[in-house]
């Protein structure tokens, strides 16, 4: 098992910002692990934005050991809840993984085209962020990028690295909750 505060160390040491730590207690809580958090991470030196990461997503679980992160452009504490939700999928439904798709239920932000997410390698940060090494083993924090059904189904249709380069192309702006769809 991995050390929380260790790992939260390590985030903080990254975007050099202090993290809030903080908790999700309606639906279904009793399916995560008591220690798992969000970590809030305000806009810093690193990245002129908000970044919510989840902390303990991944607890007990050393075959698939990972964590995500999401940018806003504003403090939203409704993104707690979507990090709580995605993890509790990922502990008791599905595991998640690299280039997974996941979806929201409901826009990720104010009447945003974008309802589901897509799982990418921490493009942004690289893997000083993304590797954490522990007793032997690896944690991959990973990006959670919001997408549209339009996209999600590009995904499904000609595979994740088509939908990347459709993201380079059209120059996604991932933080935008009413940016257009880059397919």
């Amino acid at each position: 098992m991995y050390n929380l505060a260790q790992l939260q160390a390590h985030l903080e040491q990254h975007w050099q910002v202090q993290a809030e730590r903080l908790s999700w207690s309606v639906g279904p809580t009793e399916k995560l692990d008591v220690a798992f958090r969000v970590l809030e991470f305000a806009p810093g030196a690193v990245h002129a934005m908000w970044i919510y990461s989840t902390l303990g997503m991944s607890l007990n679980r050393p075959n698939n050991a990972i964590e995500i992160h999401i940018f806003s452009n504003e403090q939203n504490r409704g993104l707690v809840e979507l990090l709580a939700v995605i993890a509790s999928y990922h502990r008791n439904d599905l595991p998640l993984g690299i280039h997974h798709t996941v979806n929201f239920g409901m826009p990720w932000q104010k009447a945003s085209h974008c309802s589901f997410g897509y799982i990418s390698l921490p493009y942004l940060d690289g893997e000083a962020l993304e590797i954490f090494n522990f007793q032997k083993s690896q944690l991959h924090n990973l990006w959670l990028i919001p997408i549209t059904k339009k996209e999600r189904d590009y995904k499904i249709a000609n595979g994740w690295d088509a939908l990347e380069e459709a993201f380079e192309k059209g120059q996604l702006s991932y933080t935008s909750p009413q940016r257009r769809s880059c397919v």
